[in-house]
C-alpha cells in the first residue's frame, strides 16, 4: 500500500520493510500489479493474465509463486498485515508521543486511518469481502486488530487519569473497533453522506474523533466544534 504524504506535523506515516532479494522484488512487482488492478477493477474482474501483463512477466511466472488467484489475495493481505504491524509499532511507540494528550493522539490516529481506508479502499474492500470465506484471512485480520488495540492501550492507559470510563482498557479496544467498523461502512462500502455519515473525510475524521473521545469520557469531550 502506498499513501500520499500525510498531514503536516503528523506523527503517523505508512512504513514498509526493506526488501532487497531479487526473487522478493519479482514478488513485489506482481503484488503491486495485482493491487493496482484490484483497486481499479475489483478482484473478480482481474485475471492472472492481467496481473502478469501489467507486471511485465509471463502467466507462468505468476503461477510459479501463487497456486491460484485467491493465493494472490492471501499474499496481498500478508503484505498489508506485515506493513501495518510495522507501522503500528513505530507510530504508536510511546516515546514518539512524549507530552502528547489523549485528544491529540486519538485525533491524529483517526485522521490517519481515514487516509488509509480512502487511499487503499478498493483493495481493503476486496480483502474484507473475501476474508469472510477464508479462515486464514480472518485469523490474520483479527491478529492485526488485536495488535493495534494492544499498542494503542499501551499508549493511552498511562494517561488514564483523563479517562472517565469505568473500564479504560475495554473502552480503548471497543472505541477502536467502533472507528474501524464505521470506516468500513462509510468508505469501503461507499455509504459516506447517507445514514448520518459525513460525506467529507475531514468531517468524518472529526466526528469519529469526537465520538471516540466522548466514549472514553475524556474531559472536555464531546466538543462542540471541529
Amino acid at each position: 500500500m502506498y499513501l500520499t504524504e500525510t498531514r503536516a506535523n503528523s506523527r503517523f506515516q505508512w512504513i514498509q520493510p526493506v526488501r532487497q532479494a531479487r526473487s522478493q522484488e519479482t514478488l513485489e512487482r506482481l503484488l503491486d500489479s495485482a493491487e493496482a488492478l484490484i483497486e481499479n477493477k475489483g478482484f473478480d474482474d482481474v485475471t492472472v493474465a492481467d496481473i502478469a501483463a501489467r507486471a511485465g512477466f509471463s502467466v507462468g511466472a505468476v503461477y510459479s509463486r501463487f497456486h491460484d488467484k485467491i493465493g494472490v489475495l492471501h499474499c496481498l493481505q500478508d503484505r498489508f498485515v506485515e506493513e501495518a504491524h510495522l507501522t503500528t509499532d513505530v507510530t504508536l511507540d510511546p516515546d514518539r508521543w512524549d507530552g502528547a494528550g489523549i485528544d491529540e493522539i486519538v485525533g491524529e490516529l483517526v485522521a490517519f486511518l481515514v487516509q488509509i481506508y480512502r487511499e487503499g479502499g478498493g483493495v481493503l474492500r476486496e480483502l474484507l469481502v473475501h476474508t469472510r470465506s477464508e479462515p486464514q484471512m480472518v485469523e490474520r485480520k483479527e491478529r492485526l486488530a488485536a495488535h493495534v488495540s494492544d499498542r494503542l492501550c499501551a499508549l493511552l492507559l498511562p494517561r488514564a487519569e483523563r479517562i472517565r470510563h469505568p473500564d479504560p482498557a475495554t473502552a480503548v479496544a471497543f472505541g477502536l473497533r467502533f472507528v474501524l467498523a464505521t470506516l468500513e461502512q462509510a468508505i469501503l462500502f461507499g455509504e459516506g453522506g447517507i445514514h448520518g455519515i459525513p460525506a467529507s473525510d475531514e468531517k468524518l475524521a472529526a466526528e469519529l474523533t469526537r465520538a471516540f473521545l466522548g466514549y472514553l469520557g475524556v474531559e472536555g469531550w464531546p466538543a462542540t466544534a471541529s
